[in-house]
Order: structure tokens, then sequence, then C-alpha cells
């Protein structure tokens, strides 16, 4: 199923183009009871209507493929007749002028449709004459063939919200009558498919407005299809599968799955960076290359058996394509823990070559100054050029250092108080006073001062 099929459905859906013939309506309520049925000519209703009920046949074929609208496939089986299948090729065949065939749908959808609520069965009935084209898409004046099918809408049927409204004719504010409105489409179906542009009375185009609240009742049951998982449903599953298998660490599951997530992503980009001038088939998860994933992201061996027997129980009978399980909030969260463990590296190496750098000019000190220089109460050093060479080595390595100092005041606790700035002579100097008693050291020379 091709997205450029359901737009060309779709398109036709506007005043000039649409062709339905009949549309027939059964209001249901709460209780499951029948309380309204109808049928009308389409291009007959009053103008407002005819939009209304057009834009509820649209939405049918909105949304994105994988998610919103899936392909349902009848089973393949020679040997017994699907009921559901040949009542729906009656339905589209009677041009939905059958009563009998109607009752029959409209009951095998309300005793197969888990919904609380009032709702609305819609169907309408379209026959398009398929016009020929060629290899360059250009338009053929004649037909290929004639599309017949029914499209149905099951639309929720709710009160209005209470409120006050403005009573013209009695010039006052009151509470305004609630009525049962009509919402868009909930669910829905087009049959047979309309697949490269021509009928497939093997599948139906479903469609669900919740990707997480499918009814597959309603495709098993009321369709006779194989039930399918939304991209939204199979995305939440196999997050789950890979976190559950992981156990009860709760970071490194995230961890994990979030690396799964950025090799597949890789895979997908590297598969269609391969075959992007050709029209090559999606990627479909098998057993053997989640297998290839969970290895290269370095999933221990005992947990991808883990993961390889859960997904088989899960996906056996629907694998999933490889782009429905991408989870763009997890590629954007690894992104940021790469981006924070990289810089938690840099601090880190940072930290130890300041260390380092400390010790070596601790050494420098030593080496320099005599031993009773240590007792000393002032210490006036100018800074050597080795050790502004090591000062500048941590500027390229951390920006937050970005100062070098001419002058290194090392004092006593007590002598901190006891220093000012001062201007002498029309230049800024730093005073510190000094008593007879008290000892200086500059550049290693004692009692310069």
């Amino acid at each position: 199923m091709r997205k450029k099929d359901i737009l060309e459905l779709k398109k036709r859906l506007k005043k000039d183009y649409c062709t339905f013939t009949k549309m027939c309506g059964c209001y249901v309520n709460g209780e499951k009871h029948i309380i309204l049925k109808f049928r009308e000519t389409f291009l007959n209703l009053e103008e407002e209507e005819y939009f209304k009920f057009m834009e509820i046949a649209k939405k049918v074929l909105s949304g994105t493929i994988g998610n919103n609208i899936l392909e349902l496939n009848f089973p393949l089986n020679d040997e017994l007749i699907n009921e559901s299948q040949i009542s729906l090729m009656q339905l589209k065949s009677s041009g939905l002028k059958d009563d009998a065939l109607l009752d029959s749908f409209y009951q095998s959808i309300i005793d197969n449709y888990n919904f609380t609520g009032n709702f609305l069965i819609l169907l309408f009935h379209d026959a398009y004459d398929v016009i020929t084209k060629t290899t360059d898409n250009s338009k053929i004046d004649e037909s290929e063939e004639v599309y017949e099918y029914v499209l149905c809408a099951i639309c929720p049927v709710s009160l209005s919200e209470p409120g006050l409204r403005y009573f013209e004719e009695e010039n006052a504010i009151k509470a305004r009558i609630r009525d049962w409105v009509v919402e868009a489409p909930a669910n829905g179906f087009v049959f047979p498919a309309f697949i490269d542009r021509s009928t497939n009375v093997n599948s139906i185009m479903y469609y669900t407005k919740n990707p997480k609240d499918t009814h597959p009742e309603l495709m098993e049951n009321a369709l006779g299809c194989y039930s399918r998982q939304t991209a939204a449903v199979q995305k939440e599953t196999f997050e789950s599968i890979i976190k559950d298998s992981l156990g009860a660490d709760e970071d490194t599951a995230d961890k994990t799955f979030m690396e799964i997530q950025d090799n597949l992503n890789n895979m997908i980009e590297e598969y269609n960076a391969t075959y992007e001038d050709t029209d090559c088939e999606p990627i479909t998860l098998t057993k053997k290359v989640i297998q290839n994933l969970l290895i290269e992201s370095e999933v221990p061996e005992e947990i991808i058996t883990k993961i390889e027997e859960s997904y088989v129980d899960n996906f056996a009978d629907d694998l999933p394509l490889a782009e429905n399980l991408i989870d763009s909030k997890a590629l954007k969260a690894n992104i940021q823990r790469k981006k924070e463990e990289h810089l938690q590296r840099q601090v880190e190496f940072l930290q130890t070559r300041l260390e380092q750098i400390k010790q070596e000019v601790a050494v420098d000190n030593d080496a320099i100054q005599p031993e009773e220089a240590a007792d000393d109460d002032i210490v006036l050093e100018e800074t050597s050029e080795t050790d502004l060479k090591k000062v500048q080595d941590i500027d390229s390595e951390d920006s937050s250092i970005d100062t070098q100092y001419d002058i290194i005041l090392q004092v006593k606790p007590e002598k901190i108080s006891q220093i000012k700035s001062q201007i002498i002579d029309g230049q800024k100097c730093i005073v510190i006073p000094i008593d007879e008693n008290e000892q200086t050291t500059v550049n290693g020379l004692d009692n310069l001062i």
C-alpha cells in the first residue's frame, strides 16, 4: 500500500470530482440499539450536508501509513470461504441498494465494536474510472479499469458541552440546548484496497484515529482479517521487550535501548543511501536482522537470546518495519547523553592535568627555594616562562582558565588583611607592611625588600 494511491483517492473528494453514488447510515445508541437508518443519493444532498459528509469520508483517508492507515489482509485458504469477505463483495456490488445486506453489515459492526456510547455508521459507494498513466506519470485519456469500492466511517456521537447562549427572539442569555454531535471518524475502512492504482479484493485499507486504540476485534470479527499493530504500538512493544529483558537496572536499560536505536537509525540511513535511486522495499526486522543489531549494540549474549525469544512471540505474525521502531525522542536523548559523557571525560582529564601541573610547580619551587625560606612570612615570585607555558597548556584544554599572572604573592594568613592597593607616583602598587622581625623572599633571594 502506497501513500500516492491513498492521495489519489483523497484528491477526488472535492465538489467537482466526487462521484459518490449512494450514502447509507445507521445511528446506534449506547445500549447498542439502532435508532435510525437512512439512505441518500449523495449528489442530492443539501450543499452544507454534502460537504460535511464528504469531510467525514476524507478523514478515513487521512493520516500516516502504518500508524493511522493499515493494510489488512484476508486469510488465504482455498478450502475455507471467508464469509466477511464475501459479504463485503456483495455489499459493494449492490451499490448499497440491498437492505438485507446493509442490515447484516450494520449488525456485524454493532456486535463486534467495543465502544462505549453512541455512534454513527456511514457507508459510501463509489466507482472511480482509473485513467491510464505512462511511465512519466502523464495521463492518457482512456480508462485502465473501474475501481468500485465502499468506504465506511464509524463516528462517535456525543452530547455537546453545556453552556450559555444568546436567544435573539427573547433578547436574553440562557442555557443552550445540548445537541448530539457527530464527531470525526474514530475508525473506518475502504474495501477493496486500492494498491498500485488497482483493485485488490484480498486487502482492506483500515483507518484508526488513535494508533494506540485500533479495535482489533473490529478487524478480526467484523471484517474477517488478520489484525495488525500500528507503528506506535510496535514501537512501545519493542521498547518493552528490550528493557524488560535487561532487568531492573533502569539506567543500563535506558542506555542500551538508546544505543540500539542509534544503530537501528544508522542501518536505515545506510540502506536508504545505497538504494536511493530505486523504489526499494523498506527493511523488515527479521529475527536475523534483530540479532545482528543487538550484537552491534554490544548486548550480552544471554540477553540477546532472551530478546530474540520475546521478539518472536510478539511479532511472529506481523514483523515490523525498521522505520516503525525508530524512537526520535530516544535518538535525541542519546545524542545529549554522548555530549554529556564527552564533557565529563574532558573535565576529568583537565582535573587530572591541573593536579599534575600543581605538583610540578611545587617541585620546581622546592628546587629553587632554600629550606630556610619555608619560614618566611612573605614570598614574591615572578612567573617563569616554564610556569607560563603550563598555564597556557591549561588554557588550551579548559577555556574556563583564561588568565595569566605576572606576580604571585604567598603570605601567611594573618598578613592578608594588611595588604592594600595604593597609587604611588601615578603607579598602582601593592602595599604590604613588613615588621622588623619578618623575613621576605623575592624569586628565592632573601630580604631584598
